[in-house]
């Protein structure tokens, strides 16, 4: 007997897609969950202001922030008026902060990044993973922000030179065709089927469900097991690689990882922040969860 076809007013779920989420979660709550819009966080670019000159100048213009718990930079924001658009606000143009999603914080925090390293983030664009890593790294050593698709450079480029990043170099190379440098650390935060974004009773939510089908999840995850491997070759020993999706799919998450760590030496660890997960090794992330939205985090290291 098929589950049966749960849909509010906008959103219609598979049943394919209730049958695989049932086993893998509450699907009533994480139903419920999903109907709700996720909450506008931003970041505070520390390499062009500090966190109280941003929270005194959102708050003058009414905003009010709360702490997004696993970033120190990170914060959830609501208008007075009931407003959305934090875009507009007073010092975004100038790059004081960029608008991201919380959970996507967390795989920049994960890669633990020290000033002078030698970093490449394997698939950048927009720049909100690039410009936290250079924020985190004080500008300095060397980071590759590489960009595959020619039509995404752009925003990418823009978007560093709005925060003031000026220890990025931009390349647009497939990530399986990188060569020639063994990096300290390297964030993957790999293309995916993006299921992990339906929040909300959004446009971008009903189309994500209407395309969702197993077998692209599966092409997707072939993909994504190739850059792993690659990516993990251009590791220095003792180097470490974070591994992220916005998909919560295992076969693109904890199946990707896993594929590795048969055929190398790799080693997970614990990541190591005030996130709810069920692992630490594997983080997880259901919507339900966190009130936001979904996401997956792996952090590996390469043996000396």
């Amino acid at each position: 007997m098929s589950p049966p076809l749960f849909s509010s007013m906008r959103l219609h779920f598979k049943p394919r897609f209730v049958e695989k989420y049932s086993r893998l979660t509450d699907f009533e709550v994480y139903r419920a969950s999903v109907l709700n819009f996720s909450r506008k966080s931003i970041r505070v670019n520390t390499l062009k202001a500090t966190i109280p000159q941003v929270k005194g100048a959102l708050a003058d213009a009414g905003w009010s922030l709360e702490s997004v718990p696993w970033c120190r930079e990170g914060f959830y924001v609501a208008h007075e008026d009931g407003r959305r658009d934090i875009g507009n606000a007073a010092g975004h143009a100038e790059g004081w902060f960029f608008v991201q999603k919380s959970v996507s914080m967390i795989s920049s925090l994960a890669l633990d990044v020290r000033p002078g390293q030698l970093v490449l983030d394997m698939a950048a664009a927009p720049g909100g993973k690039t410009t936290h890593l250079a924020a985190l790294m004080q500008n300095t050593g060397l980071l590759i922000a590489n960009e595959p698709d020619r039509y995404r450079v752009n925003g990418l480029l823009i978007n560093l030179q709005r925060c003031g990043v000026e220890n990025a170099v931009v390349t647009k190379i497939r990530g399986e065709n990188i060569a020639g440098y063994l990096f300290d650390r390297i964030l993957l935060d790999a293309p995916c089927s993006g299921s992990g974004l339906i929040k909300g009773e959004t446009q971008k939510s009903k189309q994500l469900l209407q395309e969702w089908n197993p077998l692209y999840i599966k092409k997707m995850a072939r993909v994504q097991k190739r850059l792993l491997a690659h990516a993990y070759d251009l590791l220095r020993p003792g180097g470490i690689l974070v591994y992220s999706t916005c998909s919560l799919e295992p076969e693109e998450n904890e199946e990707v990882v896993d594929d590795l760590l048969e055929r190398t030496d790799a080693r997970l660890e614990q990541i190591d922040l005030p996130v709810h997960a069920k692992d630490r090794r594997y983080l997880r992330i259901w919507p339900q969860d966190n009130k936001t939205e979904g996401f997956f985090v792996a952090k590996i290291r390469k043996r000396e």
